[in-house]
């Protein structure tokens, strides 16, 4: 019994283990929101460039910073709306893109601050950015995904990259959602 057992377990450590390894990798597009279509959930984003994204939103989709209230708050767009300033971090599967977080940025969505990056501590979990007035900054970054793009833009602090830093407040805390290289 404990050799069928142990058999079963080792099988099934073979089946998942792969899953495992090939977990999503998050990307992020910063844009506007010029079409949301309610039949298939999808949203098209159009980046500074010109270049449209067509994203779908799912039912794990986390939306910050959309007026959840009312009406909106059922909605397959989490109130999301044409013309919504937005940061999709998504994930593909072949050609197709689903949205695991939408930010709404603007004034009762996500904050933005340009500055220059001083320092990048802790494996990328913290980034110290300096304003253009000179006040220094301290985001905590949470996701994978930020979590890379933090340690990215710390490759270019000898340079003093200048970043736009998407991010929320909770609990006095400024809590980074996106970097955006300036």
């Amino acid at each position: 019994m404990f050799k069928h057992s142990l058999r079963f377990l080792v099988i099934v450590a073979l089946l998942i283990l792969p899953l495992r390894a090939a977990d999503d990798v998050v990307s992020a597009v910063h844009g506007t929101i010029t079409k949301l279509d309610s039949a298939t959930k999808t949203m098209v984003v159009k980046t500074k460039d010109g270049t449209e994204q067509s994203i779908h939103i799912v039912g794990k989709t986390t939306v910050h910073g959309a007026d959840a209230a009312g009406a909106g708050a059922k909605d397959a767009f989490h109130g999301l709306q044409e013309g919504s300033e937005v940061v999709a971090h998504y994930t593909a599967k072949g050609t197709e893109k689903s949205a695991v977080e939408v930010d709404h940025v603007g004034k009762d969505g996500v904050k933005v601050l340009d500055g220059t990056v001083t320092r990048v501590g802790e494996a990328g979990k913290i980034v110290v950015v300096k304003s253009a007035d000179g006040t220094e900054h301290t985001f905590h970054v949470v996701g994978r995904d930020t979590a890379a793009a933090a340690e990215d833009v710390g490759k270019g602090t000898e340079k003093n990259a200048k970043v736009a830093v998407y991010y929320t407040e909770n609990a006095g805390k400024k809590v980074a959602h996106f970097f955006e290289k300036l």
